[in-house]
């Protein structure tokens, strides 16, 4: 629910920079994490670096607007601009703490589909993978970010282009992806977390929201944080005054966060 302060993009990108952890080699991608990193290392999270696809390495926020990672912003007074084979290299050896990833479905355990869906009779094609798939199997731990609705959520995703947690309850244990799997969803109501076992579970609701509005979404019973002993169901934090000057000043024409 956007408030007179913030929209709901706004929002979801102070949740994710929340996820970013200081020290964390985090695999930026397209869209909302292109903002999200930006305000997570120029905040909490200073000795943050990115990685992009497009073989950019940064660790200061990007110099302008960036409607892409390729753009001349981000490439101006960064590390380094090597290319795609160097970045996935160092995502095979295990050097990329955090990626963010986002699909049109996803399923109880995190895996996401960007492949295809059935639409009625018919199925729709969509991008497909690109580097995501990689993500999702090497990076230490991943970042899921989609808006919420009840069409992307589903018992079972009709392809997994980028694994989350096997589907019997073993989470990653003798899972074939090496990588630590999902560790928080964020959505335009609210951030969820992965449960010992990878199942997805309610962790807050964002301001304005009530629970039982998040929860009747998913066509099976989604656990909360009591479920799970992982404390109460909360409530996201707002963004701060900080925050949100941050955001709009490295989106100032809300073209990633805007309504």
């Amino acid at each position: 629910m956007a408030s007179e302060k913030y929209t709901d993009r706004e929002l979801m990108v102070s949740a994710a920079a929340a996820e970013v952890e200081d020290g964390d080699t985090a695999f930026v991608g397209m869209r909302l994490p292109l903002i999200a990193f930006q305000v997570a290392v120029s905040t909490h999270a200073p000795d943050a670096m990115a990685v992009y696809e497009s073989g950019v390495v940064r660790d200061t926020p990007a110099d302008g607007f960036i409607h892409t990672m390729c753009d001349l912003p981000n490439l101006n007074r960064a590390v380094s601009t090597t290319g795609m084979i160097d970045i996935m290299s160092r995502l095979q050896r295990g050097d990329v703490d955090v990626g963010f990833l986002g699909g049109a479905e996803i399923d109880r355990y995190g895996n996401l589909n960007t492949t295809w869906v059935r639409a009625g009779d018919d199925e729709v094609r969509l991008p497909g993978s690109g580097g995501a798939c990689d993500i999702a199997c090497m990076a230490g731990r991943t970042i899921l970010l989609m808006p919420h609705e009840p069409r992307r959520f589903v018992e079972e995703v009709n392809y997994v282009t980028s694994p989350g947690y096997a589907n019997d309850g073993t989470g990653r244990k003798g899972h074939p992806a090496p990588g630590g799997g999902p560790s928080a969803l964020v959505t335009s109501k609210a951030t969820f977390g992965f449960d010992e076992s990878g199942e997805l579970y309610l962790r807050s609701v964002h301001p304005g929201v009530e629970a039982a509005d998040v929860l009747v979404d998913f066509p099976w019973e989604v656990n909360t944080a009591e479920d799970v002993d992982a404390g109460t169901v909360t409530t996201t934090p707002e963004p701060t005054d900080e925050e949100l000057e941050l955001t709009r000043t490295f989106d100032p024409d809300g073209f990633w966060t805007g309504d």
